[in-house]
């Protein structure tokens, strides 16, 4: 019995020892590191700002909510409805998406970063630095040294997101430490599961041999 809870114990250690090096290296980084460090939250200078609407002052939209939000000088209100979601001004017109220039004047007014050029986006691939933001999005490349690029929604002109250097080891990071390497997302997924069974029977195990062990010295001492 003995032999064969420490043939269990040797290889799944063996096999998951990669794993477990990659936990504990991906945790300590997690551990040393404010999230709000990596997300860029420091090098905002002005939050985006929701202004608060009463539905009832809009009598003739029936969407499921409204929401008012400063868009550089002006006030625009995001309607969302069970089909779709509508971007109009003060007098009720739609507006336009902003451009280049707008989103890069986003960037220089509500954060400490200067921008450089604007991308648009139009598609996400897996595991893209600003995935699960709606498009279409303006990608701006600032001159920070931690390679910073920031996002802006290029309908309300919100900023979504702050993306660094530092950000991007820990995104790689964090798909290392759940097992999901591509979207960097799913933390329910079968391989993490299946390692943590595994990191769990190897654990038992060599506890099991511990006191097995301790036993035969006690009783060979006495």
């Amino acid at each position: 019995m003995k032999l064969a809870i420490r043939s269990i114990h040797k290889y799944l250690s063996l096999f998951i020892s990669l794993q477990l090096l990659l936990w504990t290296i991906s945790g300590i980084y997690f551990a040393y590191n404010k999230i709000e460090m990596i997300r860029g939250e420091h090098l905002r200078t002005l939050q985006n700002k929701d202004v608060p609407i009463n539905l009832a002052e809009f009598p003739t939209i029936t969407g499921n909510s409204i929401m008012g939000i400063i868009r550089l000088d002006q006030v625009i209100f995001k309607i969302n409805t069970s089909d779709e979601t509508f971007y109009l001004d003060a007098k009720g017109k739609t507006i336009k998406p902003i451009n280049s220039s707008q989103a890069m004047e986003i960037i220089n007014t509500n954060t400490s970063l200067q921008s450089i050029s604007a991308n648009k986006i139009l598609t996400i691939p897996r595991g893209a630095e600003y995935r699960g933001r709606n498009l279409p999005l303006w990608q701006v490349e600032t001159d920070h040294p931690n390679k910073v690029n920031a996002y802006v929604d290029g309908m309300t002109g919100e900023v979504v997101a702050i993306r660094s250097s530092s950000w991007r080891l820990w995104d790689f990071l964090w798909g290392l430490h759940i097992m999901d390497y591509v979207d960097r997302d799913n933390i329910n997924n079968l391989l993490m599961k299946v390692f943590s069974i595994l990191a769990l029977i190897s654990s038992l195990s060599g506890i099991a041999l511990f006191f097995n062990t301790r036993k035969k010295s006690i009783f060979y001492i006495t």
